[in-house]
């Protein structure tokens, strides 16, 4: 029986969630280690959902130290088919203002450590990215703003970069120019983690400053996100619970069947330890 089928990935500032009640707390091992930390499922105002910090509580990870593999894993491992990640960003735009709400529809990878696939070892695969975040959880999400009357900006490119530290100047003005929206250093892998786990998958982005680019603006502080991360949320939480009222159903999109054509290496050429492993998320293929 899945623990639950709605998972909830939070960033900085968003380990607990008003409101949740905790039915169970799960330590889960998946092939690929640990995740950042246990599992709560939890209750939120009548709907169930798995939460999973991606640092861990309090904070112990830097997003290229996360084992983005095991958490994407482990919920898939308990029955989760739908994932709300929750990012804070910088604003690479003036008008996308500190706690203003961004739904990102592309991203650019900038990391370059990071492992980002389930596949290699003997199995081989090319998962579609064309469209990084599942469109259908997308509208949900936009509709549920719409209610809410809430400010989110819906059509933006967002940067995952490396970190720890934060972009130069330089770096910042290249990205604008690019006509990306956000940054952050969070979302890569997890996207494509999930799309290869065949899970829907979209990430709520929270202003939190302008990035170094702003010339009249204080330049990024971690208390400064944190300061805003609390401000904002109250607005998160009343987000998320009409998101969770509203999926949870039948899923009319590709993902669920997003690595069906993906898989090319022949099974009898497949490295019987990765195929096992790969069982764990893609039972259907292994």
């Amino acid at each position: 029986m899945d623990k639950a089928t709605i998972g909830v990935i939070g960033g900085s500032g968003l380990y607990e969630i008003d409101g949740a009640r905790t039915i169970e707390e799960l330590s889960v091992d998946t092939p690929w280690g640990k995740p950042s930390d246990s599992i709560m499922i939890s209750e939120i105002e009548g709907h169930r959902a798995a939460f999973l910090p991606r640092h861990g509580r309090g904070h112990v990870f830097l997003p290229h130290e996360v084992n983005y593999r095991a958490n994407i894993a482990a919920l898939k491992m308990i029955g989760v088919k739908e994932i709300i990640a929750f990012s804070a960003v910088g604003s690479l735009k003036e008008e996308i203002r500190p706690l203003d709400f961004v739904l990102p529809d592309q991203i650019i990878d900038r990391t370059r450590s990071r492992p980002n696939s389930f596949f290699g070892n003997g199995v081989a695969a090319h998962a579609a990215f064309g469209h990084p975040f599942c469109e259908r959880l997308r509208g949900i999400v936009k509709k549920a703003a719409r209610e809410m009357d809430l400010t989110m900006h819906t059509s933006e490119t967002l940067i995952c970069m490396e970190g720890p530290a934060f972009s130069t100047k330089a770096e910042s003005n290249l990205y604008r120019s690019w006509g990306a929206g956000v940054i952050n250093m969070s979302t890569l892998p997890e996207a494509k983690l999930a799309r290869e786990a065949e899970i829907c998958y979209t990430v709520i982005c929270m202003s939190t400053d302008y990035d170094c680019w702003h010339e009249t603006e204080e330049h990024v502080t971690i208390d400064m996100v944190i300061r805003n991360l609390t401000t904002n949320a109250g607005n998160a939480k009343k987000l998320l619970k009409l998101i969770l009222e509203r999926i949870g159903s039948k899923r009319e999109c590709g993902c669920p069947e997003s690595m069906k054509n993906a898989i090319i290496t022949a099974e009898d050429r497949r490295d019987r330890e990765q195929s096992r492993k790969l069982k764990a998320v893609l039972p259907d293929y292994f």
